[in-house]
């Protein structure tokens, strides 16, 4: 049973054997404290006093050289075998080593050593105290054969090159510790390296030879603290020619490098020492041109120090200036697509005057396309192109640029989604400003036929109609009516050219054809066109017709009131004192008032504000005609206002109330008296049966 259950993983037990047996859990009857209550710290204090004293080795003395041997053996017996078990761990050694020094037995040590490293060579800690106990005991050249091992095996571990070098100086070997330094440069440290060469040839005024370290320095790191060290070098020794030249050489050479704006503020800072404030302003401005705008913060706030200064009020502005060029350089590195940034850098370039600048500005603005298709995107994105286009001929004075921008443009705008009116209209009046009318109607007929719009078609007719070509204009007007037949404008001022050429007969087909188009987007204006028309040539038995037209269509209370008011003036100017001819004009008026008001009363019973509005109309018109009026005919058919409250059902809350306007007309008071009349009479009735009963 038990070799069955025993596991494999757990050394063949069974899962029995290997359960920790925990103790049970005491319970606790009484839980009120303690009357006398201990303390942790009473605790730990018991425990220190009831330690047993440590049992410490008897302190050995060694009286002769017997004794002395037995416990070297002995040690050695131990470092020995606490070797063969932990050949890794180097404290082990060092300890060992140590041993053996102490004992003054230094070739022993010295073997231990090299037991040690051929374990771990690459270990440069080994290496240096190896060389450390060598120097400490002044075995000179058995520390330089240390040293020398090391740096072949560890090139570039710097501390054992220093330690080397220490050593030769300290024992005031300065040819050798420049031959060590020589070795080491072969090897083409970093940095710190080099200085520390450079340092040790100062410290013994070899300003010679420094320098030539320093061109090899600068060439084996190009870097710009490099070549700023070798200029102030050759500053603090009194050579300016030869610092100038170092800050020129390194320019030329890092000019584009991350780090160039450090170099160009150190050389402005080098030449401002030296009293050459022009040379400062020109390195400042050389590096403002060629430093990106994002790198360049501290150059732009040294460069407005510098002019405060040093420099005039024009300097000073400009610097300003430079400081506002970085803060929009800035911003449109973060957010390229944000054209109100542009549009105040651009306007900051404009107010400087700097041509190529301003059109760099611009050139990068409009690189910067909207990223979809969709006209909301573009439509703060296509002013850059206006503005860049209107500074080309307003301000540059140079017009093929203008046409190219207005060129470019409108490649770019994908005209089969949307497009932009203005900018075609914009293109087609820079080529009229520059009597090429041929290309401006090149430019609008593509406008018309890849992106018609109302604009351009308006735009387009009324700069024909200003040449007197009136053909032209008609086909406009057709392929205009063709794109959009809806359009109740274009049919009126279609039809308002006709008669303005006094072609009465083509206007009233115009009309004609208008009227019966399908869908119209302003039908009351176009219809308002055809009857002034009419009435304006005198036809008024058309125009009764037109109305009668349009009552078939709709009856709404101003169609109503316009062909009442026709009918009051419908009349010939010459023949206003005709009282014969006013007092038809008048039955006709009233006529069509009757048909008004029957129609409210019959067929909208609900229109009583409507009807209400009709009949003061006519109320004033009858006023109106004076003697010749019947005001009587109308205030019998007049309503009475009455205030009324009607509930307004809320959606959360109690219902409210609102007052209201209603008209009680003449017939239905009749019909409410009769109303109340037969009320009272069913009143009656059931009073006079209950009392019966």
């Amino acid at each position: 049973m038990g070799s069955r259950d025993a596991d494999p993983s757990l050394g063949y037990l069974t899962r029995k054997e290997t359960e920790v047996k925990l103790p049970r859990p005491t319970r606790v009857k009484n839980k009120t404290p303690a009357p006398i209550q201990i303390t942790a710290e009473q605790i730990l204090r018991e425990a220190r006093e009831r330690q047993e004293a440590e049992i410490r080795p008897p302190k050995q003395k060694i009286t002769d050289p017997t004794e002395l041997a037995d416990y070297r053996l002995r040690k050695r017996k131990e470092f020995e075998a606490l070797i063969s078990r932990v050949r890794w761990n180097k404290s082990v050694w060092v300890k060992y080593a140590k041993w053996e020094e102490s004992q003054k037995d230094f070739k022993r040590a010295r073997s231990i050593w090299e037991r040690a490293l051929e374990v771990d060579y690459r270990d440069h800690t080994m290496w240096l105290k190896y060389a450390d106990v060598e120097m400490k005991n002044k075995f000179v050249n058995h520390a330089r054969n240390v040293w020398d091992r090391a740096v072949t095996l560890l090139p570039r571990v710097d501390q054992l090159w220093y330690k080397y070098i220490h050593m030769e100086e300290m024992l005031g070997n300065v040819a050798g510790a420049r031959q060590i330094f020589e070795r080491w440069m072969g090897w083409m440290p970093d940095q710190q390296g080099w200085l520390s060469y450079i340092k040790f040839e100062l410290r013994y005024n070899e300003i010679e030879r420094a320098r030539a370290i320093f061109e090899r320095f600068v060439q084996c790191h190009p870097k710009v603290s490099a070549w700023i060290r070798f200029a102030k070098f050759e500053m603090k020794n009194g050579e300016i020619g030869r610092a100038r030249n170092c800050y020129e050489r390194a320019v030329d050479k890092l000019a584009d490098d991350e780090e160039a704006e450090q170099l160009f503020v150190a050389f402005a800072e080098f030449e401002e020492k030296c009293k050459e404030t022009e040379r400062a302003r020109c390195i400042y401005k050389f590096a403002l041109d060629h430093i990106p705008k994002g790198r360049a913060e501290d150059l732009y706030r040294k460069f407005v120090a510098f002019e405060k200064q040093y420099g005039d009020r024009e300097g000073i502005e400009d610097a300003i200036v430079g400081k506002r060029r970085f803060q929009y350089e800035d911003e449109v590195r973060k957010n390229p697509r944000n054209y109100d940034t542009w549009f105040d850098y651009i306007r900051l370039e404009e107010s400087v005057g700097n041509k190529e600048r301003i059109r760099e500005v611009y050139e990068r603005a409009i690189a910067n396309v909207p990223p979809a298709e969709e006209k909301r995107y573009w439509q703060r994105y296509i002013y850059l192109w206006i503005n860049y286009a209107l500074y080309e001929e307003l301000d540059a004075e140079d017009m093929e640029r203008t046409r190219d921008v207005y060129r470019e443009c409108l490649k770019l705008i994908p005209h089969q989604k949307f497009s932009f009116a203005k900018i075609w209209l914009l293109a087609a009046q820079f080529e009229l400003r520059q009597l090429r009318l041929k290309e401006a109607r090149l430019l609008l007929g593509e406008a018309i036929g890849r992106a018609p719009k109302d604009k351009i078609f308006k735009k387009y007719i009324e700069i024909e109609l200003h040449f007197g070509n009136i053909d032209r204009c008609r086909k406009l007007y057709e392929k205009y009516l063709e794109w959009s037949p809806e359009n109740c404008y274009a049919w009126s001022k279609f039809a308002e050219l006709e008669r303005s050429l006094y072609e009465t007969d083509r206007a009233r087909a115009i009309f004609e054809l208008a009227i019966d188009q399908p869908a119209l987007d302003m039908p009351e204006l176009l219809w308002k066109a055809y009857i002034d028309f009419e009435i304006s040539e005198g036809e008024f038995e058309r125009t009764r017709a037109l109305y009668e037209r349009l009552l078939n269509r709709t009856k709404h209370l101003k169609v109503w009131i316009s062909y009442v008011k026709f009918e009051a003036s419908a009349m010939d100017p010459e023949a206003e004192e005709d009282i014969e001819l006013k007092k038809n004009c008048l039955q006709r008026a009233r006529d069509v008032f009757e048909r008004a008001v029957s129609y409210f009363r019959n067929s909208a019973p609900e229109l009583k504000e409507e009807r209400a509005m009709l009949l003061e109309e006519w109320l004033n018109m009858e006023s109106g005609f004076a003697e010749l009026g019947d005001v009587s005919l109308v205030r019998a058919k007049l309503p009475k206002k009455l205030k009324k409250r009607r509930q307004i059902d809320m959606e959360d809350g109690p219902a409210a109330y609102e007052e209201y306007i209603d008209y009680l007309f003449p017939e239905e008071t009749q019909t409410t008296n009769l109303k109340i009349l037969e009320a009272a009479y069913k009143w009656k009735k059931q009073r006079v049966a209950s009392e019966e009963d």
